[in-house]
């Protein structure tokens, strides 16, 4: 039982949790702050782990949100290795699955989310891995090496950063994806074929619209069988199929969820004292005029430190810029919006280069914004798209007009 006044307790410590927790200090809050989280670790980014730590050999720090003395320095009690199990709300207090029990005036949930398993025979198999913590990592890059026979099932940002970051690392790499192109939720279907093509030019088997029947093998992997009887060799199978909020902590103390915890636009839930921010929460989003729930480095970050504010004190509303990137061998693709609401494309730039801009186009305004190795210019796109400004599809393709021009127009 702690003897300490009650403050602000943070379950989750990741990224969220851990940029919470600093701009809780930053608006100038005194009281009490507890982060508790699940890992053995101090609150890191997520991005690196399929990427930079993937393919070097770095640790954990090279990813760590503050200093090993910045937690102290500040004043905050970091918790680890403790999962919070229950949420008294009537009490304000939880309890840990060590027994232990605190009070609190306000709850941040950073809970996060927690990898989409795969449904096959044989997944249970030593070899088959899943990428979300820094152990997953670590154990992922020991077995890689070259001549390893990778197989990555799923075509998303986790799958395709894998792939790139195996393929350095001189393994021989294929992709399976069920749909029929690749980072479908994300991309347009013609920017999904140029990966396809920049994944298949350093040397990876990409195949598209397959079904898996089973991971093969005795006590370890062996193979991904797949429907109709193909079965592909494998030393290592990495799964990447999406990742599920972490809501059953709320569910369980009555909080509304929806795939996600339901908050307002200042991140609180339906308990007033109770707030949740990143990966596990549903927020409204003004742009899109609708609630969405995002898997976004941005908005673990951004929503998380606004929502801390608002719990220090600040009333602000928050909705997400919509930003999101992936870096696959040296390529930068970056995206803003949302690519469902569009009639057509406007393209800026030759994709034969590898420097290219996609416009997803709603009569005069834009909707979305896909920028690959052209980063510099997003900022300007991400004004014209958010303040719905009215740009005519020539000047937009036509390279010789900078985007900041049409933006002054």
């Amino acid at each position: 039982m702690s003897e300490k006044a009650d403050g602000i307790i943070i379950v989750g410590a990741g990224h969220a949790g851990g940029r919470a927790a600093q701009a809780m200090r930053g608006a100038g809050y005194e009281g009490r702050v507890l982060l508790v989280g699940e890992e053995a670790y101090a609150p890191y980014e997520r991005p690196p782990l399929s990427k930079a730590l993937l393919f070097g050999d770095d640790d954990v720090d090279a990813a760590r949100v503050h200093a090993p003395d910045w937690y102290d320095a500040h004043d905050i009690e970091l918790l680890r290795n403790t999962r919070v199990v229950e949420i008294d709300r009537p009490a304000h207090r939880i309890s840990t699955d060590a027994g232990t029990s605190f009070g609190y005036d306000k709850l941040l949930l950073t809970t996060g989310a927690r990898v989409r398993r795969l449904p096959v025979p044989g997944a249970e198999l030593a070899g088959l891995h899943y990428l979300r913590t820094f152990d997953d990592t670590v154990a992922i890059r020991t077995a890689l090496g070259p001549g390893c026979r990778v197989v990555i099932i799923g075509g998303g940002f986790i799958g395709l950063e894998a792939a790139a970051s195996a393929a350095k690392r001189g393994a021989n790499v294929t992709v399976l994806e069920m749909a029929d192109r690749l980072m479908g939720r994300a991309v347009a279907e013609d920017i999904g074929a140029w990966f396809k093509d920049l994944h298949r030019h350093h040397g990876v088997d990409v195949r598209l619209s397959v079904s898996i029947d089973a991971i093969t093998g005795k006590d370890q992997v062996e193979g991904v069988a797949l429907a109709g009887g193909e079965i592909i060799a494998a030393d290592l199978v990495i799964v990447g199929i999406g990742i599920v909020p972490n809501v059953e902590l709320a569910e369980a103390a009555g909080l509304a969820t929806d795939n996600g915890v339901v908050v307002d636009e200042f991140g609180r839930t339906s308990d007033l004292d109770i707030y949740a921010a990143g990966d596990v929460a549903n927020q409204p989003n003004d742009f899109l005029g609708r609630r969405i729930r995002l898997e976004s480095y941005r908005n673990a970050q951004d929503h998380a430190m606004a929502v801390a504010r608002n719990m220090a004190g600040t009333e602000a509303a928050y909705s997400d810029k919509l930003w999101v990137w992936t870096d696959q061998y040296d390529v930068n693709l970056q995206m803003q919006g949302m690519p469902d609401d569009y009639d057509r494309l406007v393209w800026r730039g030759d994709p034969a280069d590898g420097a290219f801009m996609v416009f997803y186009m709603a009569g005069p305004t834009i909707r979305a914004v896909n920028a690959i190795n052209m980063g510099k210019e997003m900022r300007i796109a991400e004004r014209l798209m958010l303040q719905a400004v009215e740009v005519d599809d020539t000047d937009l393709a036509d390279t010789t007009l900078r985007l900041r021009n049409l933006a002054k127009r």
